[in-house]
């Protein structure tokens, strides 16, 4: 069994952590989703990724924006709904960590947020004359750390 750790370290007395590991979401949308949250409100940021998930605010893509098409008031953007949904499952777990280590839930940020690749899974699909394409899927590892301040 893999033994996983967290990739910064962050104070234990002010922050909560949470990560979702092995997830199917692509990784470019994951990083790109976590890009945009990072430095926000936890309000703010569940805000906003339940509004991708209704395709109602689109993300802003900075660092995967080949041929994205522009989107109103925000340039090369998208709704990876996928992404958002596992981004907002593993921000409602760092959240509950914090409820549990009794920190105050309206005065939370994120401080951290970050993807990393995980294993591939491989497969391969037959093809005419005896070849074969393979067919990888990446999988992702989600990272979120959230601090208390009194802003």
């Amino acid at each position: 069994m893999p033994r996983w750790h967290f990739s910064v370290q962050l104070d234990p007395a002010r922050t909560a952590i949470a990560a979702g590991r092995e997830l199917r979401v692509s990784y470019k949308d994951a990083v790109e989703v976590l890009n945009a949250i990072r430095g926000m409100r936890l309000e703010d940021a569940k805000r906003f990724l339940e509004e991708v998930v209704e395709m109602k605010r689109p993300v802003p893509y900075r660092r995967f924006h080949g041929k994205v098409g522009h989107k109103t008031a925000v340039g090369p953007g998208r709704y990876p709904v996928k992404a958002a949904k596992a981004v907002l499952s593993v921000l409602r777990s760092a959240e509950a960590n914090a409820a549990y280590k009794g920190l105050d839930v309206s005065k939370l940020w994120v401080v951290h947020a970050a993807a990393h690749k995980g294993a591939k899974i491989r497969s391969y699909m037959p093809r005419a004359f005896g070849r074969a394409t393979p067919w990888f899927e990446q999988l992702v590892h989600i990272e979120v750390g959230l601090e208390e301040r009194e802003q």
